[in-house]
């Protein structure tokens, strides 16, 4: 990591905001000298931080800037500054700095060894408390403005003046860990402009009553693909999913949501369950399973092909008389179970509500935020950092990335200019 140097200064900087974006500004900026005070209205910081990952907290993706960027679909250019400034490797060397033990796991997904998200929060609120800065529980109820510049906030009915604000509210996904949306109207009230939130790395709906029989069902190394209402393509991935009582989740699910944003046109969902055989190989392995079985029901000899709760769902699709035979199973019908099992197809109604979301998508408007700073357009000592602003990424670590690196630069930018 670049080595920096502590300068002497006097700004007094409100951090709005305990979370990892706010820590890391916090930080940063008491690193550099300013006077600093955290606002979180949460009995303890890093709340959401303490769930992430399933509580292991996936704290960085261990890429290039270049991979990290083909993993942003909404505004990647706008992080370029930030991510030069703190690029994935850099976090991943600062959290080693900072005593915490880290490890790489598939995906590039990065992880504490102690796999505790406690200790990642412990972490962060370490390094703020070391670098001088104050944290207070309090809830912001304003950001005070005169002349188009921040002088302060106000917090539990009480005036706090300060040089720079830093918004760092999150969006107002998992609103228990204390993202209920605060920073979105502050930043409207100050004149910003926002792109309507949306739940992003979230679970879809489907009305196709087959998920719900095929509840708990986990399927690994199967493909994803995400057609629209057109039949065009949007997504596809190869890894995990999971079906549920109102449709599908899972890590590939999560990312292919971020992708989708206008479902009045209608998605489909195709699944791959056998991706690594092509449609004669399977058909090979299908017709060996009925020589196998040859006196037997069809509908009897899927059970080395497909897990159990998949087997009624697509017998269905297939049509054919249950009771069937084995070695009557014509060519064509053979080649129908192949394109059931090649593409089995699911129409998405919905995202599920943004309060199950992981990330929001949405938030202030990037044009009006200097990328090279995080500092308002509009509103002098403004600045602002993670999710609030209207940049999100697939799931595997990038979006904490997003928060971490916009947040350092947010920090450095007000307690140095």
């Amino acid at each position: 990591m670049t080595t920096i140097i502590p300068r002497l200064m006097s700004s007094r900087v409100a951090v709005v905001g305990g979370g990892a974006s706010g820590l890391m500004a916090a930080g940063f900026a008491a690193y550099y000298g300013a006077y600093v005070t955290v606002f979180e209205k949460m009995p303890r910081v890093g709340r959401k931080l303490m769930i992430t990952g399933k509580g292991r907290c996936n704290l960085a993706n261990f890429c290039d800037v270049q991979t990290f960027m083909q993993n942003v679909p909404v505004n990647n250019r706008f992080l370029y500054s930030a991510l030069n400034n703190f690029t994935p490797e850099n976090i991943v060397d600062f959290f080693v700095e900072k005593g915490l033990r880290t490890k790489v796991e598939r995906g590039n997904r990065v992880f504490p060894v102690s796999d505790k998200s406690a200790d990642v929060v412990d972490t962060m609120r370490r390094f703020v408390l070391d670098n001088g800065a104050e944290i207070v529980t309090a809830t912001v109820e304003e950001i005070l403005a005169e002349n188009g510049a921040v002088t302060g906030v106000k917090a539990d009915g009480k005036i706090y003046k300060a040089d720079k604000v830093i918004l760092a509210t999150g969006g107002a996904s998992y609103p228990r860990t204390g993202s209920t949306g605060d920073g979105y109207k502050f930043a409207k009230k100050l004149g910003h402009t926002l792109i309507a939130p949306k739940p992003s790395l979230v679970p879809l709906e489907s009305p196709d009553s087959d998920c719900k029989k095929m509840q708990g069902l986990s399927l690994k190394n199967v493909a994803l693909k995400i057609t629209d209402g057109s039949g065009k393509q949007i997504y596809s991935d190869f890894g995990e999913m999971l079906f549920t009582h109102f449709g599908i989740s899972g890590p590939m699910v999560l990312s292919a949501s971020c992708n989708m944003r206008d479902y009045s046109s209608g998605y489909t969902a195709h699944i791959d369950l056998k991706p690594a055989l092509n449609e004669e190989q399977l058909d090979n392995r299908i017709q060996r399973d009925f020589k196998e079985n040859i006196n037997r029901a069809a509908s009897n000899s899927l059970s080395r092909l497909l897990p159990r709760k998949l087997i009624p769902v697509v017998l269905k699709r297939w049509g054919i008389n249950p009771d069937k035979k084995c070695n009557s199973v014509t060519r064509e019908e053979r080649k129908t179970l192949v394109n059931i099992i090649k593409d089995l197809t699911l129409a998405i109604s919905k995202p599920r509500p943004l309060e199950e979301a992981i990330i929001t998508s949405g938030g202030v408007k990037v044009s009006e935020i200097n990328p090279k700073t995080m500092e308002s357009k509009l509103v002098s000592g403004l600045y602002f950092a993670g999710e609030i602003i209207d940049v999100d990424a697939y799931t595997g670590g990038f979006n904490l990335v997003i928060a971490w690196s916009t947040g350092r630069l947010a920090g450095e930018s007000a307690a140095m200019y």
